[in-house]
């Protein structure tokens, strides 16, 4: 048997290979969210990652794959939290949420990640990165992937149930512009216009004054 049939070398060989992939990734987030996304090199990533130039080809196909692949997963990741809130949120109310609940599942997950403290706050700036510098493929998931936003239309209009079905949708959607307002540079001048009252790290206060605010929204006639 050769070494290339050992199968203990072939797995030392495949967590090599995942750890580079993983490296790459980690190293093009940071970059990409930093400085934006037609910035940032192929040789800039692999020189953060510390791993040969050929590997986001090997590893992604190419820059743009590369990019659609990490706001996949943390899209997904995001989503998931969300989903997860809005299921306990059911479970507690007997299939039926209060708009405030409905509304906190919606903010918290992307809240959080905006802590300072937390880790992902760099993969939430990556996130709004892709909203307005993203490739035609995000672009075009954005404009027409809705699914993870129908549970929460459909938790809404439950919710309120003496409402037209298109006032919800509408008020759903000058609630997501609240979520994507809370951008660095937006709190940054929120800053200044407040001379210097707003904290953008106090987030249990932001979320609370975003659901009291959105609720108001619903839950008018």
């Amino acid at each position: 048997m050769s070494i290339n049939d050992d199968p203990g070398v072939e797995s030392q060989n495949s967590e090599a290979e995942a750890a580079t992939k993983q490296l790459v990734f980690n190293a093009a987030e940071r970059l990409f969210a930093l400085h934006g996304f037609q910035n940032v090199s192929v040789r800039d990533i692999t020189a953060e990652a510390g791993v040969n130039l050929a590997s986001v080809n090997y590893h992604f196909g190419s820059k743009d794959a590369l990019l659609f692949e990490i706001f996949r997963r943390r899209t997904t990741e995001l989503n998931r939290e969300r989903a997860k809130m809005l299921h306990e949120a059911n479970d507690r109310n007997g299939g039926k949420p209060p708009v405030r609940e409905i509304l906190a599942a919606l903010f918290t997950p992307p809240l959080r990640w905006l802590n300072p403290e937390n880790d992902r706050r760099i993969s939430l700036q990556f996130l709004i990165r892709a909203r307005s510098e993203g490739t035609a493929e995000i672009r075009d998931v954005l404009a027409t992937d809705v699914s993870h936003l129908k549970r929460f239309a459909d938790a809404l209009i439950a919710s309120r149930p003496d409402l037209a079905p298109e006032e919800v949708y509408w008020r759903l959607h000058f609630v997501l512009g609240m979520i994507h307002q809370n951008r660095f540079m937006e709190l940054d001048r929120l800053h200044v216009l407040s001379d210097g009252l707003t904290r953008e790290g106090d987030v249990d206060a932001l979320l609370r004054r975003m659901i009291t605010f959105a609720a108001g929204g619903f839950e008018a006639a």
